[in-house]
C-alpha cells in the first residue's frame, strides 16, 4: 500500500505537472512515458522499472532528469509564470467587469465582454489541454 503524500510533495507534483503541460514536448519520448507514469500516473519506481525493462535506479535517474530540465526549461522561457500572470489578470478584469455592471445599468461595455471571453477560452482550451 503506498504511503498518503505530504502537502509539499502534492505542491511539487502541481508544479511538475504544470511544467510538462509547458515543457513536456521537449523530453525525448521515452523519458516522457516514464516521467508521465511516475509524476502523473502515479504509478512506483518499481513498476514502471518492470514495464520498461530498466532498473529502478534507471527510472529514478530518468525522472530526476526530466525534473531537472523541466525546471530549466522554465528558468528561460517563463512559460508558466507568464501563463499564471495572465490568469491573475483574468481575474482582476473579471472583477472589475463585475463591480462596474453592478453601477452601469448598461452592463459590461461590449469591448472587454470580448476580451474576458477570448481570454477564458484560451484558458479553458488550455485546461483541457492539461487533461
Amino acid at each position: 500500500m503506498k504511503e498518503e503524500k505530504s502537502l509539499s510533495e502534492l505542491d511539487e507534483i502541481v508544479k511538475l505537472s504544470y511544467l510538462y503541460d509547458f515543457y513536456g514536448a521537449l523530453l525525448k519520448e521515452n523519458h516522457r512515458q516514464i516521467f508521465e507514469d511516475y509524476v502523473l500516473n502515479d504509478l512506483s519506481l518499481s513498476e514502471i522499472a518492470e514495464e520498461h525493462g530498466i532498473t529502478r535506479q534507471g527510472v529514478y535517474d530518468v525522472v530526476k532528469r526530466c525534473r531537472t530540465k523541466l525546471k530549466d526549461y522554465e528558468q528561460r522561457l517563463h512559460l508558466v509564470h507568464k501563463f499564471e500572470i495572465m490568469k491573475e489578470k483574468l481575474q482582476k478584469i473579471e472583477k472589475i467587469a463585475a463591480e462596474t455592471s453592478e453601477q452601469n445599468s448598461d452592463g459590461i461595455p461590449k469591448s472587454v465582454s470580448e476580451e474576458i471571453k477570448r481570454l477564458k477560452t484560451y484558458t479553458i482550451l488550455f485546461s483541457k489541454k492539461r487533461n
